[in-house]
């Protein structure tokens, strides 16, 4: 599959409507677009058009088992993708859209893809806080499933530039909107029984659902778990936003601890003649001896950590990197979404001192 990949430069502030047209032209058509979002950069399709998903699939050398969220423009959307939503459903929605919250539900039948839901009875849905996105979206007229766009299992994509190297020759555009704001992909959470789950964390943390749902229980994933045979959101099955080189990720009750044990595992590996690097923090940067450190923030700040991981996991690529060390850090707030990710991108090497 190889074609001829559009790249539109756009405001976020001003987006050029005739480049949106352009781009949501392509989307009724039944093509593939990238564009931003407030967490990662997406790839879109009709989500209604089984061939145009199959693309996204084929793009991303994604398995047909992984199901796909749906973005919409306006909630008036959901009437006709699934059934009505119960009241507590509408309170996480008045409470967290648009934004980076993605809602399971119960899809009607026929209206979309079935390979969008990966033969679930439901559906992910956002609505999604950039305005690029929610332009995009809404001048296509058409519901937009988009996982991250990248070739899958590699981190995902924080820029258009990121999007151009994994993608080009693989889909028909890309809208350039600049750096995605929040890093990390969408929370995704389902209803069930009387609690609320949380199956993916992500930009919106556990503590602001249960501000937002008092009285309702908020379920977390457990920090290790054996894979789903159906999973029920993305990002709960496989090896996920990996850099090309092996990762090990330590994690301890102190950092003299964990330092030391990274600092081992770096002298064994350039030992063995290997190219090392560290994936730590702005605190942390001036203590360990490798050929690449690269902090993706700092951890009293969280946020910076969550927004600079993707294109950290990159830079190692991009310098050559085979064996990298990642420093954990602590689970609360976005914590959880940050180890989610690193866990998946160690592929479960992990080490605790």
């Amino acid at each position: 599959m190889t074609t001829e990949t559009k790249v539109w430069k756009v405001s976020a502030e001003a987006p050029s409507r005739e480049a949106l047209l352009e781009a949501a032209a392509l989307l009724r058509n039944g093509r593939t677009v990238a564009f931003p979002t407030e967490t990662v950069y997406g790839l879109g399709a009709d989500a209604r058009n089984t061939e145009a998903v199959a693309d996204i699939f084929a793009a991303k050398g994604r398995p047909s088992d992984n199901p796909l969220i749906v973005h919409i423009a306006d909630r008036s959307q959901l009437e006709e993708l699934v059934a009505p939503p119960e009241e507590a459903v509408l309170r996480l929605l008045d409470a967290f859209w648009p934004g980076p919250l993605t809602v399971v539900l119960p899809v009607k039948p026929g209206a979309l893809s079935p390979l969008v839901t990966a033969g679930l009875s439901t559906v992910g849905l956002r609505m999604p806080g950039h305005p690029v996105a929610l332009a995009l979206i809404a001048a296509s007229g058409c519901p937009v499933a988009a996982p991250s766009a990248n070739r899958s299992g590699r981190p995902s994509p924080t820029s258009a530039s990121h999007v151009l190297g994994d993608l080009a020759g693989r889909i028909a555009g890309i809208v350039d909107g600049g750096e995605a704001g929040v890093g990390l992909e969408s929370t995704v959470v389902e209803f069930a029984g009387d609690a609320l789950y949380i199956l993916r964390p992500g930009g919106v943390t556990a503590g602001q659902l249960r501000e937002a749902l008092p009285g309702i229980p908020v379920i977390e994933p457990q920090a290790e778990h054996r894979e789903p045979d159906a999973p029920r959101a993305p990002g709960m099955k496989y090896a996920h936003y990996a850099p090309r080189g092996t990762m090990v990720l330590v994690q301890g009750a102190s950092d003299e601890l964990v330092h030391a044990c990274m600092q081992r595992e770096l002298d064994e590996a350039r030992a063995r003649g290997e190219r090392t690097g560290v994936l730590t923090y702005a605190e942390h940067a001036d203590r360990f001896r490798a050929d690449h450190v690269v902090p993706c923030g700092r951890l009293d700040a969280l946020e910076t950590v969550a927004h600079g991981l993707y294109a950290a996991l990159r830079e190692f690529d991009e310098a050559g990197v085979g064996f990298i060390v990642a420093e954990a850090c602590p689970e609360e707030g976005l914590g959880a979404a940050i180890m989610n990710r690193l866990r998946k991108a160690a592929g479960g090497r992990i080490l605790t001192v």
